[in-house]
Formats: C-alpha cells, sequence, structure tokens
C-alpha cells in the first residue's frame, strides 16, 4: 500500500476519508455548498467552525493536512503546532494523549473519531491504520464510499453511525 504523507493528520484524523480533502478532489460542488452551510452553523446541532463567518465555496479545498494546500481552519492547527515542536510525526507517539488540545477540538465528531484513532494508530501502526480508516467509511448496505461525519449514504439513503 502507498502511504500519502500528505494525508497523515497528526491528530489521527486521516485525511483521506475528510469531506473536504474529498470534495476538492472530487471537485464536487454541491458537497463544497453542503459543508460551507455545515461549518457555519446551517444545520442545527452540529456547530460551527471558530472564524467560519466569511467561509465560501472556494475555501472548501485541501490537500491533506500535511500537503502545501491545506483548509484554511487547519492551517492554524495547534496539535499540528504541537506534534511539530515535539518532533513527532502523531499524537500517537506521545505520551500526554489525550491532552488540552484533544479536550479543546471543536468539532464534536472530530473529536470523537480521534480518541477512537489515535490509540488504534499507536497500537496498528500507520498502514494498518489507513486501512482501517478507508475501510471504516463505507456503506455497510451498498458498499458506497461515505466521509468522515457522514449520517447518512448519499447513494442508498441509509442512516449511517460510522465514527
Amino acid at each position: 500500500m502507498a502511504i500519502n504523507p500528505d494525508l497523515l493528520g497528526p491528530c489521527g484524523l486521516y485525511c483521506g476519508v475528510c469531506a473536504i480533502y474529498i470534495a476538492h478532489r472530487d471537485h464536487n460542488h454541491k458537497l463544497k455548498e453542503r459543508l460551507v452551510n455545515l461549518y457555519k452553523g446551517g444545520i442545527p446541532g452540529k456547530g460551527t467552525l471558530p472564524g467560519s463567518e466569511n467561509l465560501s465555496i472556494e475555501d472548501i479545498r485541501c490537500g491533506g493536512c500535511m500537503s502545501a494546500d491545506v483548509f484554511m481552519y487547519c492551517k492554524h492547527c495547534e496539535i499540528k503546532d504541537c506534534t511539530g515542536k515535539k518532533g513527532y510525526a502523531g499524537c500517537y507517539q506521545c505520551d500526554e494523549f489525550p491532552c488540552r488540545h484533544i479536550d479543546d477540538f471543536p468539532m464534536h465528531v472530530g473529536k470523537k473519531v480521534i480518541l477512537r484513532a489515535v490509540p488504534y494508530w499507536r497500537e496498528v501502526g500507520t498502514e494498518k491504520f489507513i486501512e482501517a480508516e478507508e475501510a471504516r467509511y463505507i456503506c455497510p448496505d451498498c458498499g458506497n464510499k461515505v466521509f468522515r461525519g457522514a449520517v447518512t449514504c448519499n447513494k442508498c439513503k441509509v442512516k449511517l453511525d460510522l465514527d
């Protein structure tokens, strides 16, 4: 398996299943519109991204956390800064996990996934971690690939709880 290091978010959020990455990679305008609405707080109960008031469709772009083309919110990531200062590739290498950066993570689904993913990454290593994240985000009813945080399959419309 070829590992793309640009997609290895130090926090444990694997970028290969991120909606922003997928929308940008696939040039999916409809998904980009939904994400702008989501992050601005347009979907009740989902929260907002801090500083998202002026978010636009053009901002929904990312080549992965460790790439040169990072989503605007992720450019100023305390977790990435912390792991970088410590010389770590990710939180899975840190004995202080979970720390205040994880406790303060602004998106509920992201925090839930981080708390699940980092111990698993630590246990099985990078290749198996990526394989498991890719396999997790597949609709159990129709086999359609979905993204982290999806609550329904965009193909068969079944309700999902994959995170």
